[in-house]
Parts: structure tokens; sequence; C-alpha cells
């Protein structure tokens, strides 16, 4: 990944981790019998090579604290949530996660905003366009991951949706009160500073 070594090297740690992590798990429910759990662990190192391999193909620079949040959510969703299974532990943890995820996309949307746009990043229409494309970038990526949660329920036997549509709706309502309520963020920064929404060193 195209990152400052010293602000990444963290992050590459958390990383390691995270794949050593998933392995044991891998092996562990293997031997324990449960398909449905190490499937789960097979997905999470799935989700992250996938997250490298389009870092490195599109040559996008994923600036440190964006990418820290992005494992961080992982690991809380995959990990605690589905592997270990911390939603019978921490109430609304769920919710609490689809209103990160809002906060998360909005700036994956700007990344690729600013990718598109060739850097071109301080002129106000520019940033306005910028601010409408990550709400709606979140919005539509919240539907995206309900998608893949009642898929992979549906293939793997997973309770990710508890087979509810309120419970459906509600994480795509907290990720779009997550996205707007970052959207509103972004635009009163662009307003003030008029200036780069984001320095992508940082």
């Amino acid at each position: 990944m195209q990152m400052g070594k010293r602000k990444d090297k963290w992050n590459d740690l958390f990383e390691l981790a995270m794949y050593v992590t998933a392995a044991v798990c891998i092996v562990y429910f293997l031997v324990k019998g449960n398909q449905a759990k190490m499937l789960q662990a097979v997905l999470i190192v799935a989700v992250l090579l996938i997250i490298r391999i389009v870092v490195k193909v599109t040559k996008t620079t994923m600036f440190a604290a964006l990418r820290f949040s992005v494992l961080l959510f992982i690991f809380v969703t995959m990990f605690m949530a589905n592997e270990f299974g911390f939603y019978k532990v921490i109430p609304y943890l769920d919710k609490i996660e689809h209103l990160f995820s809002g906060l998360i996309l909005c700036f994956v949307g700007l990344l690729i905003y600013m990718k598109a746009s060739n850097g071109e990043k301080k002129a106000v229409p520019s940033a306005q366009v910028a601010v409408w494309f990550c709400l709606f970038f979140s919005i539509a990526m919240a539907g995206v991951w309900e998608i893949y949660e009642f898929t992979t329920d549906g293939l793997f036997g997973l309770h990710s949706q508890n087979g509810s549509l309120v419970d459906t709706m509600t994480d795509i309502i907290c990720g779009t009160i997550g996205a707007v309520l970052t959207s509103i963020y972004l635009a009163f920064k662009a307003k003030r500073r008029k200036m780069p929404l984001i320095d992508v060193q940082s």
C-alpha cells in the first residue's frame, strides 16, 4: 500500500495480527467441526486481501487514519461480532457498527472522488460535489453491505441479519445517519477553510 512507513507500521502490525488470528480460527473451528465459523474466518482473510488488491491495482493512497478505521471496523464486525459472538455481550453493537460504517464509507467515497477528479479538491464546486458523492456513496454501500450479509447468511448458515427485515432496515438507517453527520461535517469544513477536505498524507 502506498502509505508512509513510519505512520503506518502499526497498521501493518494490526493487519498481520488479524491474519494470524484468522488462521488460528480456521484451524480451531476446523478441528471443532464448526464449518460456518471456519468459513467466516476465511471470509475475513478474503476481505483483507481484496482491500489490498484494490488499493494496489488502483494505485490509491490510503491515509493511515482511514486504514486504521477500516481495519478496526473489520476486526469489530467480523472477528468480535460474528466470529466470537460479541453481539450477545455488547448491547446494540450492530447499530454502533453501522453508524461508524457511515463515517468510514464517506471518507472512502472522498478518496474515490479525489482519484476520479485527479486531485482537484480546492475549487468550491468540486468540494460541494465531493460532499454529495460521499453521502450517496456511503448510503449505497450501506445497502450493499446488507446484501453481503443476506448472501452469507443464506450460503453459510450465519445469522448476521437475525432473519429480520426490521434489523436490516435499521442497519441501513444507522449507516445513513452516520453518512449524513459525516457529510455535514465535511461540508462545514470545506466551507470554513476553503481547503482540501482531507490531507491524504495524515
